[in-house]
């Protein structure tokens, strides 16, 4: 955390004092245990979540260093069918919109293992990574797509530039919500991306995080939980300006912004947003109240039925090694008395033990073999990704049920 009792905003450095949302204690949600640590003790850090009374940027204080979470990381993009489909569109209406080819310059911030830059490097279009944890840039090498394994900001952005021109295209997802100093990183896209250039960045949007009551997107490698409003402000501050955005399904509700420097008139999608974000008061502290309170009913309400389900003998699993799954289960003390183990996709989480938790992450088919009567979907946003992948598990009974917003069993 920053110096001193009292945090600092990181948009307009105001003193942090209005909790938005308090998690209580939790690790790192992409710290996955190995089975010798299973006898060692975890480390655990406040998941306080504050509200900025001036500029009202939702923002969680520097607990832990993006070192530390980033070094080696256990997330690759590539996993999720949905995912890969989601950067392959948007790789066809980018190319079409700003004209890209062969002497066009794209760069993606976060780019982990080319999930996305391999659609414009199939295109024969100059694509570079940026990328700092290691094992995963090693992924998108393999795949062709040259990355830069470094932290981006102002110094990077101004020397990417230099070496290899300035970016027609620079590509953000799910990235700023992840950046510690915020105007660092805004100020390296500007220096980065041409005069006549485009940025565009996808995060999760703060209404839908408030209203679908998604408080297990809440982790510690998420600084920022981003509305249209501070995005506008943090980008005007360094001569940027947002001419467009989308509104996206993606992680239960998504904005893509698009930013220029130069004077490319304004898209007619801005202004409903804006209005949206006025509608439900998030250009006014009271908007952010009460978030605290949907938190804990959540938790309640999925407790009541786990151990509802336990009392009538019925067995338990979870799909989905994910972070928000991480936060969900160590804020509500949800582990082995409920569940039995969790099941991924992923090669890099199998064999693995969830952090805090400690439940063993075990393959898909796992599921098959023990024949559970609830698979717990914990990353909810991909619902309907799980449920086609694991479809005959319904030939046994087995429910597949998604906690947030409510507890539902899926159809």
């Amino acid at each position: 955390m920053q110096n001193g009792s009292s945090p600092r905003c990181r948009l307009c450095a105001a003193p942090l004092e209005r909790t938005f949302v308090d998690l209580g204690v939790s690790p790192l949600a992409n710290s996955y245990l190995e089975a010798d640590d299973l006898l060692r003790g975890e480390s655990f850090y406040p998941l306080r979540v504050f509200v900025c009374e001036e500029c009202l940027l939702v923002q969680l204080p520097v607990f832990v260093t993006p070192d530390a979470i980033f070094e080696e990381y256990a997330y690759f993009s590539s996993v999720s069918d949905s995912w890969v489909d989601h950067a392959r569109r948007y790789v066809e209406a980018a190319v079409g919109r700003f004209d890209l080819d062969s002497r066009s310059r794209v760069v993606e911030i976060a780019s982990n293992d080319g999930y996305l830059l391999q659609f414009f490097v199939e295109r024969d279009i100059p694509a570079l990574g940026v990328e700092p944890s290691a094992n995963v840039a090693a992924a998108a090498e393999e795949r062709g797509i040259p990355t830069v394994v470094e932290f981006f900001g102002t110094e990077l952005g101004e020397r990417l530039a230099a070496e290899g021109g300035a970016a027609d295209l620079v590509i953000g997802n799910n990235v700023l919500a992840h950046v510690p100093d915020l105007h660092d990183f805004v100020e390296g896209l500007r220096r980065l991306v041409a005069p006549s250039g485009v940025i565009t960045m996808e995060f999760p949007h703060v209404l839908q995080l408030i209203h679908e009551k998604q408080f297990d997107t809440i982790y510690h490698e998420h600084f920022s939980y981003l509305s249209l409003h501070a995005v506008e402000r943090l980008f005007g501050e360094h001569g940027l300006r947002l001419f467009d955005v989308e509104e996206l399904p993606t992680h239960g509700g998504s904005l893509r912004v698009f930013a220029c420097a130069d004077g490319r008139p304004e898209a007619d999608a801005l202004e409903p947003v804006r209005q949206a974000e006025r509608d439900a008061k998030l250009d006014r502290i009271e908007g952010y109240a009460g978030f605290e309170q949907a938190a804990r009913t959540v938790k309640r309400d999925l407790l009541a039925f786990l151990a509802d389900e336990k009392r009538r003998g019925h067995s338990i699993v979870g799909y989905g090694a994910a972070a928000k799954g991480n936060t969900l289960l160590n804020y509500c003390g949800i582990r082995s008395d409920y569940l039995d183990y969790v099941v991924d996709r992923s090669p890099e989480k199998q064999g693995r033990f969830l952090p805090g938790t400690r439940l063993p992450i075990l393959e898909p088919d796992e599921v098959r073999r023990t024949r559970p009567d609830v698979l717990l979907v914990l990353p909810w946003n991909l619902a309907a990704e799980v449920a086609e992948q694991m479809r005959d598990v319904r030939e046994w009974g087995c429910r597949l049920v998604v906690p947030i917003p409510e507890v539902r069993v899926l159809d």
